[in-house]
């Protein structure tokens, strides 16, 4: 299975890009978010990689970082999304913005995705809003507690910064807008809720 693509971009176009890699040219479908990210082409690039095979055909969906590949494989998971349909949701609700829109059951904010109808929106804000809520680990590390929390907050926002990096977002903002809602919610506040302003403010 091919897992990651490192070569030079020989062509782009509107939903797919062709990599080539040591004289041998990769088809691979993305979305318009990793598209717009690709250098021109003769330029060199990596894509992150899924492959799909089926009895008719073997597929590569591309990808410029690895939340976009994460969200890819969350959103495959729920019934009716298939490969296209995710890469539409993708070009549609960048990855650090889906969390948000899930957790907020912003369904018309998925529908805007082509393909992807009222019906379906619901069906992906039900089967994946568990899930991303249950992200947190378990066990906190102290060394991820913010500045002045207090013993029992240190575990919440240790919860909700591991959720976001879960989530796709870097380090750097997830500490960011973790200390910002904390701020704005006090330390007390519980990881769930952490998570939900969190994401917010990383939409603002």
């Amino acid at each position: 299975m091919i897992a990651k693509l490192a070569g030079v971009v020989e062509q782009i176009e509107p939903d797919a890009a062709v990599i080539d890699v040591g004289g041998v040219g990769y088809l691979a479908f993305c979305s318009t978010r990793t598209i717009g990210r690709l250098p021109p082409p003769g330029s060199p690039a990596r894509l992150l990689i899924e492959t799909h095979v089926r009895e008719d055909h073997i597929h590569l969906y591309g990808f410029i970082d690895a939340a976009e590949r994460d969200w890819f494989r969350r959103l495959t998971t729920v019934q009716g999304v298939g490969a296209r349909l995710a890469l539409s949701l993708l070009s549609a609700v960048p990855p650090e913005k889906l969390g948000l829109a899930i957790l907020a059951q912003d369904k018309p904010a998925l529908a805007q995705a082509e393909g992807v109808g009222p019906r379906l929106a619901a069906r992906i804000v039900n089967e994946l809003r568990d899930k991303i809520g249950s992200l947190a680990p378990s066990a906190s590390s102290p060394s991820m507690a913010l500045p002045n929390a207090t013993a029992n907050g240190q575990g919440a926002t240790a919860d909700a910064i591991a959720a976001l990096e879960n989530l796709g977002v870097g380090r750097s903002e997830a500490l960011g807008a973790i200390a910002a809602a904390a701020r704005r919610l006090g330390n007390e506040a519980a990881a769930d809720v952490l998570i939900k302003a969190g994401l917010e403010e990383l939409a603002r």
